[in-house]
């Protein structure tokens, strides 16, 4: 046998990619499958442009069920008119190969005529939580969520789905609807993965210019000295906001919020936290707006 070439190790063994489904009825037939062999299905939703959070919420469905789904579809409804739609990041081969070593078993990857086929005209409002926090700077937005989450759920019929707390808005609404509608599925949110300086992870941050991106970490910058108050024994919501203000005003350009809310009604805290909350930012560096969030949870 010939030796290995260059310095003998052998290349890594490159995983299969897991099969890619089109349609609602190749979904539904797989989903079937499963359930008819009494297999636990989890089910991951994304809009693509994979990274480490990502990947993080596929480990953790896969230590908790025996088939993972993972879609991707990224979902027109939940984009304004302004919004970037048209550049948001899509390279489904990409995303694929990088599904596989998370152990996701199929991805779901439907087109847009797919899911919403002609005639279409069904919403799924969660009216009191999608007026809060991003609600007002992005019309619809929550609607176009609930709406293609809602459709995910009956297509795929998991019974598990994880979502990340970076979209914290995103993650409450999509609880209230299960609730709401009583969908048998379990809705779990896994912590923020965060990059090394502490940015929250987001498809978002490749458009950030290095200048940009340096100036993005006063978000979680801001958020931490506000929690480590928190920590400290400081409870009045005014004084917290104030901590974190000053370190978020200037990395950003223009500031959509800055809100201390309730975690489960995200209404605004008035006077001392008494009971678990979010402390939520929404602003634009450049032109790009990121989000993020830090839970403060009395004991």
């Amino acid at each position: 046998m010939s030796p290995p070439p260059g310095d003998g190790t052998l290349p890594a063994p490159t995983l299969p990619s897991p099969p890619t489904l089109a349609t609602v009825s190749e979904m539904a037939r797989w989903s079937d499958d499963a359930r008819a062999r009494n297999q636990r299905i989890a089910l991951v939703p994304t809009m693509g442009a994979l990274h480490t959070g990502h990947l993080s919420l596929l480990e953790a469905a896969r230590s908790r069920a025996d088939r993972v789904v993972l879609s991707i579809f990224v979902n027109p409804t939940q984009f304004g008119p302004k919004e970037d739609f048209a550049r948001y990041p899509r390279d489904l081969r990409a995303d694929v190969q990088l599904a596989a070593p998370a152990g996701v078993d199929v991805v779901f990857a439907p087109t847009v005529a797919e899911m919403y086929p002609a005639g279409h005209q069904t919403t799924v409002r969660v009216e009191q939580l999608e007026r809060a926090m991003c609600g007002p700077f992005r019309p619809g937005h929550f609607a176009g969520v609930a709406s293609v989450v809602c459709k995910l759920f009956n297509i795929v019929r998991p019974d598990l789905a994880w979502f990340g707390e970076k979209d914290f808005q995103q993650l409450a609404v999509i609880r209230r609807m299960v609730r709401d509608l009583d969908l048998r599925v379990e809705v779990i949110g896994a912590p923020t993965v965060r990059e090394a300086d502490g940015l929250a992870l987001s498809s978002r941050n490749r458009y950030l210019s290095a200048d940009e991106r340096a100036r993005a970490r006063g978000l979680p910058d801001g958020l931490f000295a506000a929690r480590a108050r928190f920590a400290a024994g400081e409870r009045r919501a005014a004084e917290l906001l104030t901590v974190a203000e000053a370190l978020i005003h200037p990395a950003v350009d223009r500031l959509d919020y800055l809100e201390l809310d309730d975690a489960e009604t995200l209404q605004p805290v008035q006077g001392a936290i008494t009971r678990p909350a979010v402390l939520a930012v929404a602003g634009f560096v450049g032109t790009t707006r990121l989000i993020d969030n830090v839970r403060l949870a009395p004991p």
